[in-house]
This record gives structure tokens, C-alpha cells and sequence, in this order.
């Protein structure tokens, strides 16, 4: 179970979505790079619509605690080994939905926080059911460090999004750039499934995402909401 602080200063929010829907592609800047992380169904065209996938609650851990890289992992004797970090804003979910509009969309929102979408790119790209299992592997989920509730953050569109991997930057981005905003990816989900209060909405990650080893430490920082720190293991 995750519990993280809440921008009001008085409450602790649990962390316990019935699921968690994440975006491919959604910057600009990091379809570009789609060759150097050479994953099956990154393409250089601009989706029409949000690419949408899923992450297991399994993933979630909060700050501070260990990114696990599996040892089974080590059993497909993999040439190049590939775990990388992917630094994104994280949306929750107030109330239930279904079929909103992008207009109407906003008012659904709890609050922001950080995410990092670890993803196992042999995995990913190998797999012939697609993303799911490289993207759901247990702590490959890490949340916070606080949830900022929507009223006290404002406007999600104008953020500075940001990962360091020990120490150095290497994604540096603003969520201005995203493809398909927050109100218009809420309208799209819930066109699709009905989304439930505390279900988490990953919206994607800007260019710059890069392997992770043991012995990292990684870190998401967004503006108005803070930093979230972990460390990686080697199982």
C-alpha cells in the first residue's frame, strides 16, 4: 500500500486504483527517439488518437523504495538487457465517469503527483501480446511524493517535467508539449472504459528516457508538486 501526503496539509491520500491506464507516444520529442529505444509499435508517425495501455496495480511503490529489476530476467540470457526509466504526470481520478467530454472532464480530476513508468523493453518489444508484461513487472510503478489536489495546482499543461539519474539530467521537458492533454485524455478513456474514483490516468514521457542498472537512483521531478526519489536493485 501507498499513502502519500496531500497538498492540503491535513489528509493522507491511499493510493488504490482499480486501474491504471498509461499513454505511449505522447510527446512529440519522444516519438522522435522511437529508433534508439527500438520497441515494437513505436513509429515516427504522430498518433491520431491516445495510445493507450495498461500497468497493473502491482507496479506501485512510493518513495524511497527499491525499483526490483527481476532475476528471471537473466534467464532469457537477453543480448542487450534493457530496463528504462520514463518520468510522467500522473492524473487521479475523483469520481466515476463515463463518456465525459474534454469540457467537462477537468471536474472528474482529484489531484497530480509523479510517476515513473519503468518499462522492460525486451519484454516489450518481444512479447506477441504486446506491452502489458514489460510494462507491469512488481515496482516498476513508483508514485509520488505527494498528491497536489487539482484546485491548489491549476493548470496541468504548464509544467515542467524532469528525471535525473544520479544526479544528472536527462529528461527535461514541459507538459505543453503533450500531444493530447489532459482534458482531452480523460474524454478519450472514458469513452472507452468507465474510470473509477482513485484510478490513475499515466500520461506519458518526454524524450531522454535511458536505462536503468543497479545501484541507480532516479528521480522524477515535476513543478508544484515535487521530487520522487528511488533507488534500483538488482534482484
Amino acid at each position: 500500500m501507498v499513502e502519500l501526503p496531500v497538498s492540503d496539509g491535513k489528509t493522507v491520500y491511499v493510493v488504490n486504483p482499480s486501474k491504471i491506464i498509461a499513454l505511449g507516444l505522447n510527446y512529440r520529442d519522444h516519438i522522435a527517439e522511437s529508433h534508439s529505444v527500438n520497441v515494437k509499435g513505436f513509429t515516427t508517425e504522430v498518433p491520431e488518437e491516445p495510445i493507450l495501455f495498461p500497468k497493473t496495480p502491482n507496479v506501485l511503490i512510493g518513495p524511497d523504495e527499491p525499483i526490483v529489476i527481476p532475476a528471471f530476467l537473466k534467464d532469457y540470457g537477453f543480448e542487450d538487457p534493457r530496463t528504462d526509466y520514463e518520468a510522467e504526470l500522473a492524473v487521479i481520478i475523483k469520481e466515476k465517469c463515463r463518456n465525459v467530454s474534454p469540457a467537462e472532464a477537468m471536474r472528474f480530476v482529484l489531484g497530480y503527483t509523479c510517476m515513473n513508468d519503468v518499462s522492460q523493453r525486451n519484454l516489450q518489444t518481444g512479447d506477441r501480446s504486446g506491452w502489458f508484461r514489460g510494462k507491469s513487472l512488481d515496482t516498476f510503478g513508483p508514485i509520488g511524493p505527494r498528491v497536489v489536489l487539482a484546485e491548489d495546482l491549476g493548470d496541468p499543461q504548464n509544467l515542467r517535467i524532469q528525471c535525473r539519474l544520479n544526479g544528472k539530467t536527462v529528461q527535461d521537458s514541459n507538459t505543453r508539449h503533450m500531444i493530447f492533454p489532459v482534458a482531452e485524455t480523460i474524454a478519450f478513456i472514458s469513452k472507452n472504459f468507465t474510470l473509477m474514483p482513485g484510478d490513475i490516468i499515466s500520461t506519458g514521457t518526454p524524450s531522454g528516457v535511458g536505462r536503468l542498472k543497479h545501484g541507480d537512483v532516479v528521480e522524477i521531478e515535476i513543478e508544484k508538486i515535487g521530487v520522487l526519489r528511488n533507488r534500483v536493485v538488482q534482484e
